[in-house]
């Protein structure tokens, strides 16, 4: 089965004009008929080809916004597969990634830290107070990084954060900073109660095992409860 021609007309039209161009005693009328029906049937073919190339052009247009659309999408959905819904630092799973990827390339210092007495928070004044505590110490701990870092929230209460070739004795500095940024001013919601939180500090070499570093920083974190919380304790070098 033959594909129907959508300019069949113009195609009959050009045939006969080369008919009548090939016989050379016809009058000027029958030459004039023939370019009349030309110019008639080529009008309507370029009218026919601006509708195409609208048609076109618009199909263009949607699909680039479609394409915008689908790529913005995945963005969306990728970040929302590494970054804690709450708080919106990296959640546990893509911290931990992006730990081991650090240490294959370079040493790496982490900090572990958790909010000192977080339940006794959330007893006293309801899950939506500490909601609102672990928001704004997100947001406390990413503005004094200021990019340096990287922060990820773990579970609950505690976060740790990626120090990528740092000394232990600047993650230590930085540990101390975040510590004060925590304690040194009310939250939001809480502007009677003091919020502090205690940190952890670890250091590892190049193609160490993030799980090692992140056990001997929650090692550390752990000797910060005993010492009455509210300060930095790092695990040796």
């Amino acid at each position: 089965m033959t594909e129907p021609d959508l300019f069949d007309v113009e195609t009959a039209t050009l045939e006969l004009a080369r008919k009548v161009l090939a016989q050379e005693s016809l009058d000027a009328v029958a030459y004039r008929s023939a370019l009349g029906d030309l110019i008639k049937d080529y009008d309507r073919l370029l009218r026919e080809m601006r509708r195409l190339i609208r048609r076109s052009d618009r199909a263009e247009r949607e699909m680039n916004e479609l394409n915008a659309q689908l790529q913005h999408l995945t963005e969306q959905l990728d970040h929302k597969a590494k970054h804690d819904a709450l708080t919106e630092v990296f959640n546990r799973g893509a911290i931990f990634e992006r730990a081991r990827n650090h240490l294959q390339n370079g040493p790496l210092s982490v900090i572990v830290l958790d909010i000192d007495l977080f339940k006794s928070i959330n007893d006293q004044f309801g899950h939506p107070a500490g909601d609102s505590v672990l928001q704004e110490l997100s947001g406390r701990l990413v503005g004094t990084l200021d990019g340096v870092g990287e922060v990820g929230r773990v579970g609950g209460e505690e976060f740790v954060i990626l120090l990528p070739a740092r000394s232990l004795a600047d993650a230590i500095v930085s540990a101390e900073m975040l510590r004060q940024a925590v304690a040194d001013r009310p939250f939001a919601i809480l502007p009677q109660r003091r919020v502090t939180a205690s940190f952890g500090v670890s250091h590892s070499k190049t193609a160490g095992r993030f799980e090692d570093a992140y056990a001997r920083a929650d090692q550390a974190l752990y000797d910060a409860k005993r010492q009455g919380r509210n300060c930095v304790v790092h695990a040796g070098a």
